[in-house]
């Protein structure tokens, strides 16, 4: 019986009522019935799920996207896109239609970057970004992004992930953690913790304790206390940390500063390789 009201309901009131949904309940109800099928389909539905500004974020696409339906334009966006020159990297969330992006090494500062004593630049397969950044030999690393919140989407809980790698001669980046923060203007959320660079066996921690002796201890004193999280790996084949989080409201728009430091161990540190900070909707 409540198939065939439904049924009776004009195509538009019903493409109407399946934009008030999500991306997969539409798709779910498109196997209803025809009817269903073609409203599921219309583009007042899949207009809804697309960002407001997702025109403006057509215009800066590296490659055009090619589409003869809202729908199909959800669906292209939902795969990684290059955008600003191909310094960031964008996607839409196939389930909620939230926008995530990934800001490339090229959009982040970092401390005597382009001083190839510190620091290279080389191009690799492995990456979306035309360069990647490996650090060569320095004491003080310390990585900077931000992002604006206007370019995110409202009402939603971001993480904000160091995209990374370690080179197979690395050294120095595990001896003290890292201090990592996230921090959304005027202070008014502070995200702050600490994270070591690379993975720590039993086996290297003992030869440290041996070789350093009481000194790691008063380099960690330095430190700010956090938890120590560690890299863990992604499924694009490179690993991330999280350096915190915050709440994008609906109001105004404000600048999202992150940051990755370690300048108080002063030892030498070496063979950690940056892709990119991802800003991407956190599960909840």
């Amino acid at each position: 019986m409540e198939g065939e009201c439904f049924n009776k309901l004009p195509e538009g009131c019903v493409s109407t009522i399946l934009s008030f949904t999500s991306p997969p309940e539409a798709c779910k109800y498109s196997m209803v019935c025809p009817m269903f099928r073609s409203a599921a389909e219309s583009d007042v539905v899949w207009e809804r799920f697309l960002p407001v500004d997702y025109r403006h974020i057509l215009s800066r696409l590296v490659q055009p996207l090619m589409f003869s339906s809202r729908k199909e334009l959800f669906l292209g966006l939902c795969s990684p896109n290059l955008i600003d020159a191909g310094n960031k990297s964008f996607k839409l969330d196939k389930w909620s239609g939230k926008k995530s992006y990934i800001l490339s090494v090229r959009d982040l500062s970092i401390a005597w970057a382009n001083d190839p004593i510190y620091w290279s630049w080389r191009s690799t397969p492995e990456s979306r970004f035309s360069q990647v950044a490996k650090l060569k030999t320095m004491s003080w690393v310390e990585i900077n992004g931000k992002i604006r919140t206007q370019m995110l989407s409202p009402n939603t809980k971001y993480g904000v992930y160091l995209i990374m790698k370690i080179s197979n001669r690395a050294f120095g980046l595990d001896l003290i953690p890292s201090e990592i923060s996230v921090e959304v203007s005027n202070r008014t959320q502070v995200c702050n913790g600490t994270a070591y660079l690379s993975c720590r066996d039993s086996k290297k921690k003992e030869m440290e304790r041996l070789f350093y002796g009481n000194r790691i201890e008063m380099l960690k004193s330095r430190v700010i206390e956090g938890d120590g999280r560690v890299p863990c790996e992604r499924g694009d084949g490179w690993m991330e940390i999280e350096l915190g989080h915050f709440f994008n409201g609906d109001q105004g728009d404000e600048e999202v500063k992150m940051s990755l430091r370690e300048v108080k161990g002063q030892h030498l540190k070496g063979g950690l390789i940056i892709e990119g900070i991802e800003v991407r909707p956190k599960c909840v």
